[in-house]
């Protein structure tokens, strides 16, 4: 009997785990993470197309898709993360995540090369310094 109390009490807990934990809760930290690898890749992009699209990713996954910024058109690959690191993040995280924004529409605004891909590695060292 006492194991089946055992087993029955972790069953127990581990719904009340899955009740705390519901998919798709948000992640801002996996959000940053990922606008973080997207800042890389536009960062080692051999052209200006792909240097923007990830630019796009980056700035997808920190606004969010109910914001003004969000491009619906563009991949957003943080979606099932959350709403965007900056609405799921606390205050004190907002402002370097907003100005990482800020920077990626720099980036997004550049036609030579090389000034999109100093943008991109702007944003991924302020992201990596808001995880």
């Amino acid at each position: 009997m006492i194991r089946k109390s055992l087993v029955s009490s972790a069953v127990v807990a581990a719904g009340l785990v899955f009740v705390a934990l519901p998919a798709g809760a948000a992640d801002p930290t996996a959000e940053i993470s990922t606008a973080a690898a997207h800042a890389g890749m536009a960062a080692s992009s051999g052209d200006l197309k792909m240097v923007h699209a990830h630019l796009h990713h980056v700035i997808n996954c920190l606004v969010g898709p109910g914001a003004a910024d969000f491009d619906a058109a563009a991949a957003n690959p943080c979606k099932g993360q959350g709403m965007g690191a900056i609405p799921d993040s606390p205050a004190d995280k907002q402002a370097s995540l907003g100005a990482a924004v800020a920077t990626a529409k720099q980036g997004l605004a550049q036609t030579d090369l090389a000034k999109a891909k100093g943008e991109a590695m702007a944003v991924q060292a302020t992201l990596k310094k808001a995880m």
